[in-house]
């Protein structure tokens, strides 16, 4: 078998199957592991797979420059992004996160919602200029211009003094056993900042998020309340993420 062939079929079977384990792979093409080791780092290098230990997971298409992710799935992201609005009450202090989905919901934000919203995205921010009730607290720090959010140490100790409602974290991959990844370390940290001063974490998943994985933890499942997803996606997941004892919400 050519090597291009045994790529192709080892990326079918992480469509398939969502995952793949090096060991498996060499027995069921009687192989290395080296070889698959091998076959693993070049198709991860082109950006067709995220490895991880003893394997490989589906990379994430939502580590694509920000110009590039707002068009992509955006029916399922503004479907996911409305009925994310629809979890904020009047009065909350709301930190969102940066990221394509978060800039969809602040659009569906009811024109009369007096709330208090913390972000360290100028785009979301920016998203707000014309909601007159909405009071908006922007953190400062290093932009971080792939995601157009700030980064670095200002950041966290300025979140570090806030105590809010709700944390809409952004993410790049949500995964039953890789947990919650993103595409830059700072940008991980971050996001954990923000869910350790909030009440309750949730996480807009749009199509391209689900059952794929990142090169950078945030942390486990155990860190969010909800998640959001569009009411096509695969009720298996939507099972496996619910024994982790997160609370999974469709959008219709």
């Amino acid at each position: 078998m050519l090597t291009s062939q045994r790529k192709q079929l080892i990326l079918d079977k992480l469509d398939a199957e969502g995952q793949v384990q090096s060991k498996a792979l060499s027995l069921y093409f009687a192989v290395s592991e080296d070889t698959i080791r091998r076959d693993l780092r070049e198709l991860a290098a082109e950006g067709r797979l995220q490895r991880v230990h003893g394997g490989a997971l589906p990379a994430s298409a939502a580590v694509a420059p920000f110009a590039t992710r707002q068009s992509l799935r955006l029916d399922a992201k503004r479907k996911v992004a409305q009925r994310g609005a629809q979890l904020i009450s009047p009065g909350q202090v709301v930190m969102i996160d940066g990221g394509t989905t978060t800039a969809e919901m602040v659009a569906f934000l009811p024109p009369d919602l007096r709330i208090t919203v913390i972000t360290h995205s100028p785009s979301i921010a920016l998203g707000l200029v014309d909601r007159p009730l909405v009071e908006v607290i922007l953190i400062g720090g290093r932009l971080y211009k792939h995601s157009i959010v700030t980064v670095g140490a200002a950041a966290v100790e300025s979140i570090n003094a806030i105590h809010a409602d709700m944390f809409f974290m952004g993410v790049t991959g949500i995964h039953p056993d890789a947990g919650l990844t993103t595409g830059d370390y700072e940008e991980a940290c971050i996001k954990r900042a923000f869910s350790g001063r909030a009440a309750e974490t949730v996480v807009l998943a749009s199509p391209e998020k689900i059952n794929a994985a990142s090169s950078f933890a945030i942390g486990g499942l155990s860190m969010i309340n909800t998640v959001v997803v569009d009411d096509e996606t695969d009720p298996a997941w939507i099972e496996a993420i619910r024994e982790k004892g997160v609370s999974v919400l469709k959008a219709t």
